[in-house]
């Protein structure tokens, strides 16, 4: 599993709104191009970009989905929001 946990703080929950985009820690020898699949595989949506930091040894990747799909509507299956 590449996706370990989401990330629910004031600024991520501002940037789904805003940005249309969902933050997860991951897997730290994970690519882009893998997050984007998993993501597209388990939540039925498709991936626009991938951005992806690393601190305290943890990866951290901000997802930001296609117009077509809502990044408020994954973070309520999360319970994000």
């Amino acid at each position: 599993m590449i996706l370990q946990k989401v990330k629910a703080t004031e600024k991520v929950v501002r940037m789904i709104e805003a940005e249309n985009l969902v933050a997860f820690e991951t897997d730290k020898s994970s690519t882009k191009t893998e997050i984007a699949r998993e993501v597209e595989k388990l939540f039925k949506v498709k991936v626009k970009s991938v951005r992806t930091f690393i601190r305290n040894n943890k990866k951290f990747a901000y997802v930001r989905l296609t117009k077509d799909y809502v990044a408020a509507d994954v973070a309520a299956k999360l319970g994000v929001l």
